[in-house]
């Protein structure tokens, strides 16, 4: 049934098995139709010639002789009141010697016979003819009169053909179309001239190639902003080490070496940075959900940056109910909280402050700092990938905004910047409790 996979001739057997039901439906009310109607009209010849004889009254000699011909189906009997037969047109048939006025049906040596017979002055005629007779003759007319449908049987299939060629042809286009392309042409197909039930499957085509040039826009430029974000720190790996190969002294040899270790240590959170943003990507395969309690990972993630905050002279606060309790990916609800507090601890002001809120509704985590803040005119771009304000700082990645946007998009939440009571900028991220599905 491989054929049963092509559209066009699911379309004509369809076609054809509805036509082929409506034409037996109609050849056989027409046969039956036209069956009785020639019954009634042999009936009415019956009629018509008894009534004829009757008006008559005697039947000439050349009559009898043309009423005696063996070649003619009708048999004429004629009696008188008290049943005497006076006249018969051929005496070879046995037909009864009484008969039924009007339409009857007779059986006579195990035929069936059709007879009318009528009364007029001193005498019954009576007309018969066989039943098969009259029967094959009026199937004879129905099979005629349904006989043309059998005609046009093979002129409709082609018709047919060509009509689902016709209604095809807008998908064997657009199959043309979709074939010809290459890996690179995801401009939209045309959707003109398209019958109304293919209209929607093209938008729904075009809407997926309008999502595939963005993500392999988004590509693109990811790979091209990362080659140029890491030739940076390369770049400078290079001359440090360069710089500890030429540094005559010990002293100098020491420096070196401690540039080089913090340069290797740019690179390396750069590159993790990238493997995070890269994670939680659309598109990307989703984690299997967790549960999770959202107060312990702020928690956690404030620990792993105490170092940082004692160096800076920062203080850190969390401000969390008991518990806040969720379903989501821990590694990446973990580098989202990371690199909201690492943003704040960055571009916070130095003896300042950094607290984190964590509520249940939602749930909610709420990054406040005593920092310059961000403009609402720029608030805007800083969720684009390495974009960094101009604050005088070299050791951010202009990663971290983005990868928390992701995290957080990821888990069917949002993030949203204001102003913090602290003096610098709030950031808000309000989650769901399960992660959303992404789209491959």
């Amino acid at each position: 049934m491989r054929f049963w996979r092509s559209l066009r001739w699911r379309l004509l057997l369809s076609l054809l098995a509805v036509l082929s039901a409506a034409a037996v439906i109609v050849a056989g009310l027409t046969y039956r139709a036209v069956l009785a109607d020639t019954e009634a009209l042999f009936d009415y010849q019956l009629q018509q010639m008894a009534l004829s004889l009757r008006d008559q009254g005697a039947i000439a000699p050349d009559q009898a002789r043309a009423l005696a011909d063996q070649r003619l189906d009708f048999v004429v009997q004629i009696w008188t009141e008290d049943g005497r037969s006076i006249y018969a047109s051929q005496l070879q048939q046995a037909l009864p010697e009484k008969a039924v006025l009007g339409l009857a049906d007779i059986a006579v040596g195990g035929e069936i016979w059709r007879s009318f017979a009528v009364a007029s002055a001193g005498r019954v005629i009576q007309v018969a003819q066989p039943e098969r007779i009259r029967r094959g003759r009026a199937a004879q007319a129905a099979l005629r009169s349904v006989a043309p449908l059998a005609w046009l049987a093979l002129p409709l299939v082609a018709l047919l053909w060509w009509l689902v060629d016709l209604l095809t042809a807008p998908l064997q286009r657009l199959a043309r179309d979709v074939g010809r392309r290459d890996a690179t042409a995801l401009s939209p197909l045309p959707e003109a001239e398209l019958p109304d039930e293919v209209r929607p499957l093209v938008a729904a085509l075009n809407a997926l190639l309008a999502r595939l040039d963005e993500g392999m826009s988004t590509q693109r430029a990811f790979v091209a902003d990362a080659a140029h974000e890491l030739r940076s720190p390369l770049t400078a790996l290079k001359l440090q080490l360069r710089a500890l190969k030429d540094a005559p002294a010990e002293a100098e040899r020491g420096a070196a070496i401690q540039a080089l270790g913090e340069g290797i240590d740019r690179a390396a959170r750069l590159v993790e940075q990238l493997l995070a943003l890269a994670r939680n990507e659309p598109g990307s395969p989703p984690p299997e959900p967790q549960a999770l309690d959202l107060a312990e990972l702020a928690g956690e993630a404030l620990a792993d940056l105490w170092p940082q905050a004692q160096a800076r002279h920062v203080t850190l606060a969390l401000e969390a109910e008991q518990a806040v309790p969720m379903r989501g990916d821990r590694a990446a609800l973990s580098a989202l909280v990371r690199n909201l507090a690492d943003n704040a601890l960055r571009y916070g002001r130095e003896g300042g402050q950094v607290r984190l809120q964590v509520s249940a509704d939602g749930p909610r985590l709420t990054v406040d700092d005593d920092g310059p803040g961000i403009p609402p005119a720029e608030r805007e771009r800083v969720f684009d990938r390495f974009w960094r304000r101009d604050s005088g700082r070299a050791d951010g990645t202009g990663l971290g905004l983005a990868i928390a946007q992701a995290v957080a998009q990821r888990h069917g939440g949002q993030i949203t910047l204001g102003d913090s009571p602290l003096g610098g900028l709030r950031v808000q991220v309000r989650l769901s409790t399960g992660p959303r599905p992404t789209a491959s």
